[in-house]
């Protein structure tokens, strides 16, 4: 189990990639020996070279036509769907690259050779790795030790991913009181003492991490059995710090200021920031540069398709609760709100132009932003800026609301990334969960990860209104 970005990573899902890539690469080795034979490695001293790009561009096509979703259930016709497709991607780009660079990558009959062995090859692949995934072969063996929401939390999460690479072999709660006989995870160790013999069983059942989470813990708390334990050299882990590297987010409702207090996280070192800034200047620019063309489209379409202006400002709540203008280009009719006041953007929002809405769908109406990152009001990684208005509502109910705005608001974000838009308090106490989350842990690595993300995001057109 690997620990990257704060989230833990089954190492066989990591293998799992490499693997594939190695895979790939050989197929089109292969490719090459059958078509040219071995000379012509020989004759052309840049064909490794070559057949390098080629599988870094067809593994990429594979991850974003959401072929590394580990999650996914095993399906051949959505399988062969999706491969066709990625397939298709990578031929395209392969040919644009060519190109652009002036110079052959491949013949087309290289290519579909190379493609023809992965595609007999890899549907083979993938189904001996979904019988580890669903027989939970090399699982991290847990035991959780308390009671509460969080642990119900916790099996259902551990549950409903199956590449999350835990099982969960027993339970026992916080009291005696709470013991259910019919599952038998759940059987006490004793009945004399509830803890006595927790080192003996763990050893016994294998298991490698014992998750605590309990709600009282002054007078039930297993202090000596949970040291025997961790001298054993069996993980001991709080439930909050566990849920956190499980899932990539927080859950407010169940954590304490004491928590976020002495965990780890929350660095703002003058180095971080100092490359966060230069990152976002960097993909600021570039992206303003790339997309010139696309700004020019839209002020065009725009003015044909509805009357007003062009760009669309208005006052958001940024870091240290400053009060910025964002800039938009305009997808709504002019004086949207006139009549109904501040209220959330809903799915089928007639407010919303025949030409804002594909801008919506495609982002292009958060382009304009590239300026707000550039001045300095906004990073391009951040909690999405919210109005005051619904911020003063969510700081009253939603817990800990007041601490995303320690850091600037940004275009993209991990919550974006993770859960989509959110129209209601609900919405925004999950993305809370993943704005703290990316707070807490913010660094460059981070940023590159929400950045890469959101390109799949886009190309999907998931979670826009």
């Amino acid at each position: 189990m690997l620990q990257l970005f704060r989230q833990y990573h089954p190492l066989r899902n990591i293998l799992f990639v490499i693997g594939e890539w190695v895979f790939f690469y050989l197929c089109f080795w292969l490719a090459a020996i059958l078509l040219f034979d071995y000379s012509a490695f020989y004759k052309d001293h840049w064909l490794y070279f070559k057949i390098l790009i080629i599988t870094s561009v067809c593994q990429a096509c594979l991850y974003y036509n959401d072929l590394y979703n580990l999650k996914e259930k095993f399906e051949y016709k959505k399988l062969y769907i999706h491969l066709f497709k990625a397939i298709g991607f990578s031929a395209i780009l392969l040919w644009s690259i060519s190109i652009f660079f002036q110079v052959s990558i491949i013949t087309f009959s290289f290519f579909m050779m190379g493609t023809l062995l992965i595609a007999a090859l890899v549907v083979t692949f993938r189904l001996c790795y979904s019988v580890v995934l669903c027989r939970g072969l090399f699982n991290k063996r847990i035991l959780l030790l308390g009671s509460g929401d969080l642990k119900k939390k916790i099996c259902e999460e551990i549950d409903r991913r199956k590449d999350c690479g835990y099982s969960v072999i027993k339970e026992i709660p916080e009291c005696i009181d709470e013991v259910n006989l019919d599952q038998p995870s759940c059987v006490p160790l004793t009945g004399v003492n509830f803890y006595k013999g927790l080192a003996e069983t763990c050893r016994q059942l294998c298991i490698h991490k014992i998750v605590v989470n309990f709600r009282e813990k002054r007078d039930q708390f297993p202090i000596r059995e949970l040291l025997s334990c961790r001298v054993e050299g069996i993980d001991v882990v709080e439930g909050n710090t566990f849920y956190e590297l499980l899932t990539g987010k927080l859950q407010v409702e169940y954590i304490n200021p004491g928590w976020l207090i002495f965990s780890r996280g929350f660095e703002k070192s003058k180095f971080r920031r100092f490359s966060k800034r230069l990152f976002d200047l960097v993909v600021s620019i570039t992206m303003m540069i790339l997309t010139l063309p696309l700004f020019l489209l839209a002020a065009v379409l725009i003015k044909l398709d509805s009357p007003g202006p062009v760009i669309f400002s208005q006052a958001r709540v940024g870091e240290r609760h400053r009060i910025y203008r964002m800039y938009k280009f305009r997808s709504m009719v002019r004086d949207a709100e006139k009549l109904t006041g501040p209220v959330w953007t809903e799915e089928k929002d007639s407010r919303i132009t025949r030409v804002g809405r594909v801008m919506r769908r495609l982002r292009i109406d958060e382009l304009p932003q590239l300026w707000n990152v550039i001045e300095g009001s906004m990073s391009f990684v951040g909690p999405r800026p919210e109005r005051e208005v619904f911020v003063n509502e969510l700081e009253k109910v939603v817990p800990y609301y007041r601490e995303r705005f320690t850091v600037k608001p940004g275009i993209t974000g991990w919550a974006q990334v993770k859960y989509g838009y959110g129209a209601s308090v609900a919405d925004a106490i999950e993305k809370l969960n993943f704005d703290l989350f990316y707070i807490k842990n913010m660094s460059l690595g981070l940023d590159i990860l929400v950045f890469i993300l959101t390109i799949k995001v886009v190309l999907a057109r998931h979670g826009a209104r």
